[in-house]
């Protein structure tokens, strides 16, 4: 598979086999996600593998957000990739300064890239996924004790489809482009 295929192909997975991707396979998903670009290479994402059913539960039912797409989602999965990133290096200068306007945001943007380095690396591997925004960061971090210097910004439910959906209607090239000269 070449990566145009890989980005073309890769569809948002909700609904999963009940078996668990290998510690291998995941190894080998962050081992490609690593090389992910980030500002000045300070390389912020970190990736917990969520395993435990009572936590992935905990968080289906108390930081969604009451959104139901995700509740059912997680409550599908075994397995849930949680991206966060260390707070205070993207975006930020030595003396703490930030480098730009967008201030300390540069690290969603990381993250974000991070996350579509790990989606087709999964894909490539024959593992679904699916990027989830919606919840509450705060509640994620409390359920799984993350320390208080990352942010949680993704979490990524994962694992062997037991779907393939149809490509979502997507906007033309026109509808997206406009060169300035």
């Amino acid at each position: 598979m070449n990566t145009l295929d890989a980005i073309k192909q890769r569809r948002s997975i909700r609904r999963f086999k009940n078996e668990l991707v290998s510690e291998e396979v995941i190894k080998n998903i962050i081992e490609h996600a690593r090389f992910s670009p980030s500002w000045k290479n300070t390389q912020v994402t970190r990736y917990y593998i969520l395993e435990d059913k009572n936590k992935i539960k905990q968080i289906a039912s108390n930081a969604t957000l009451g959104f139901t797409y995700n509740i059912d989602t997680l409550e599908n999965a075994n397995q849930v990739a949680v991206l966060t990133a260390i707070k205070g290096r993207s975006g930020v200068e030595r003396d703490g300064s930030y480098s730009t306007d967008k201030d300390a945001s540069w690290l969603m943007f990381d993250v974000g890239v991070a996350s579509q380095s790990f989606c087709l690396s999964a894909y490539e591997l024959g593992v679904g996924t699916v990027i989830m925004g919606y919840f509450s960061a705060e509640k994620v971090k409390e359920i799984l004790g993350i320390a208080d210097n990352e942010e949680v910004v993704v979490l990524i439910p994962f694992g062997y489809a037991l779907e393939n959906p149809e490509s979502p209607k997507r906007k033309t090239v026109d509808e997206l482009l406009k060169f300035i000269k």
